[in-house]
């Protein structure tokens, strides 16, 4: 059985099972998204960007990179519904952030773990035992 909580769209309490928004509002995002889809999926409008499927079908930017992020709208059929990177504002497909900024995350831990291993050896070097009586 699920919990109760508040609808993250429009604060309703409801019971919390998969989603996080209520049963009505998650009706309107599936009606939101038939609107984008019927609008991308005509050839014209196949490279449309972000903001042109915004402002011709009312969806809100957020709502149609969720479905973007879902996977809902494949960036491979639609390779201008781009959203930005949310460390540098580059505009991706997929993910969260692009490529050069989780490089350079990933090099930045590395980074880390050196200096953290070279204390720890600086650390077991200092220490002495003494065993004299």
């Amino acid at each position: 059985m699920g919990e109760l909580s508040n609808c993250t769209r429009c604060n309703a309490l409801f019971v919390k099972n998969v989603k996080d928004i209520c049963q009505d509002c998650y009706k309107e995002e599936e009606d939101q998204f038939d609107l984008v889809y019927k609008y991308v999926r005509k050839q014209k409008n196949r490279s449309a960007t972000l903001d042109q499927v915004s402002n011709a079908t009312g969806v809100e930017r957020d709502l149609i990179m969720k479905f973007v992020k879902e996977q809902r709208l494949r960036t491979s059929m639609f390779p201008n519904l781009a959203y930005p990177c949310e460390r540098c504002q580059t505009l991706i497909t997929d993910g969260k952030i692009c490529g050069e900024c989780s490089e350079d995350i990933r090099s930045d831990l590395e980074q880390e773990e050196k200096v953290e291993s070279l204390k720890r050896e600086d650390k077991k070097a200092m220490t002495y035992y003494n065993f004299e009586k």
